[in-house]
Parts: structure tokens; sequence; C-alpha cells
């Protein structure tokens, strides 16, 4: 997926349950496309009659049941079944055979959900499920911020640091993109940035920023740098 501010996406969902349909309702109430996959056909009943997306019943990690819901012009994949291993299965074919950037896979063992996390597979534990997050980790950066304060002023957003920032002080990316960083995720663990630290490959950045800066503050991050 095109990191940037907006956009319509097309989502693929393995799982058909409370989580999967609600997502998949929820991604097109927001004008989005949506396939969902269960192997079970009466679990479709859940999306309810106002449902126009794609049904297809079949198992997430078969590659003609990927391919029959437009998995490769998907921009994300979320595989929230009941089962851990299905789920990872169908991330990683989702994501090392479809090239898909986007994979959200529901997990329930806490540790092997961590295992995963490092291959670069998002994974959510059962205790902190909820289908809004799952949402804010597949659409386009920008669409759902993380947290907004009651005004509507301030919005709090999750983002993935692009190339072109790579080696570039947090300090200079602060002041170009009008935001600041509350906190890194960086190899798994937190961490707060100080006048010296550096932007590092696979650092998840929140930043804090008003409503208004938003789109700004997206363009930055994918053109990268102004150097002076």
């Amino acid at each position: 997926m095109t990191w940037q501010y907006g956009g319509r996406v097309h989502v693929v969902i393995m799982g058909c349950g409370r989580v999967g349909s609600t997502l998949a309702r929820s991604l097109e109430d927001r004008n989005h496309t949506v396939a969902v996959i269960d192997s079970e056909p009466d679990a479709f009943r859940r999306l309810g009659p106002g449902f126009n997306g794609d049904k297809v019943t079949g198992y997430g990690f078969d590659q003609q049941v990927l391919e029959k819901a437009g998995i490769r012009r998907a921009d994300a994949f979320a595989a929230v079944s009941s089962g851990d291993n299905s789920n990872i299965i169908a991330a990683r074919v989702a994501r090392e055979t479809f090239g898909i950037q986007q994979v959200v896979a529901r997990i329930y063992d806490p540790g092997r959900a961590e295992v995963y996390q490092r291959l670069g597979i998002t994974t959510v534990a059962t205790v902190k499920w909820t289908a809004d997050q799952v949402l804010r980790r597949i659409l386009p950066a920008g669409a759902e911020p993380d947290f907004r304060d009651p005004s509507g002023t301030i919005r709090l957003d999750q983002v993935p640091v692009g190339d072109p920032w790579i080696g570039h002080r947090t300090v200079a990316f602060q002041e170009q993109s009008r935001s600041r960083i509350a906190w890194i995720d960086r190899l798994g663990e937190g961490m707060l940035p100080t006048r010296e630290s550096v932007i590092q490959e696979g650092d998840l950045l929140h930043l804090v920023m008003r409503e208004e800066n938003a789109a700004h503050a997206y363009q930055v991050i994918e053109r990268g740098p102004e150097e002076s």
C-alpha cells in the first residue's frame, strides 16, 4: 500500500466472526471495498443484508481462494479467524506470496504474537482485540487516528517510518512535519526520542499533531526531508 493521507483501499478479510464482520461493515461504511473469506457459508449472515462486498467460501491460506477474493489488487489483509495457526499461515501467504505490506493477524498466544511481530506481521492479542484496532492498522495512513481529543483538535497517529527519513534526526522530522513524536516503537520496545535521536529502519512513530496539520504531516512523511 502506498502510505498517503486518505484514499480508497481494497481489503481482504479472513474470518467472518464478530470481529471480521464488524471490520468488514466498518470498512464498507467508509467507502472501501471488501472481500470476506470464511470456510462456513452460514458465517456470512453476520454481514447483514446491506453488505455489498464479496463473500468467498474457503480457507484464507489457499492461494486460489485468495485470488478469488481479489488479493492481487488488495491493499491490506486481515486474518481474524479463531485459529492462531490458520491466521499466521494466511498472513504469511498474503505477505510473502502476494506482497501485501499491510497484514494484520489475530493471535491468541502473546508469546507467538511477539515472534511474528518481528517478522513484520502486525499482531493483536485477544485481550487487546477490537475491530477498531485492526481498522487503524490496515487503512491508509491518516485515515483513522489512534486517538482524537474530545474537541477534535488534537490527534495521535501510529505511523511506520518511510525510507526517505531513515538516518535523519527526529528533531528535523518534527519541525518539518509540524508534529511531535510521543514515542517510538523500535524492535518491540518503546523509546522516548531525544534531540540526538535518529530515525531507524523499522521504527513505528506515534505522532501527536493538530487535526489541520495532518495532511501536511503525511505529505512530509511520504516526500522525505527537505535538505537545508
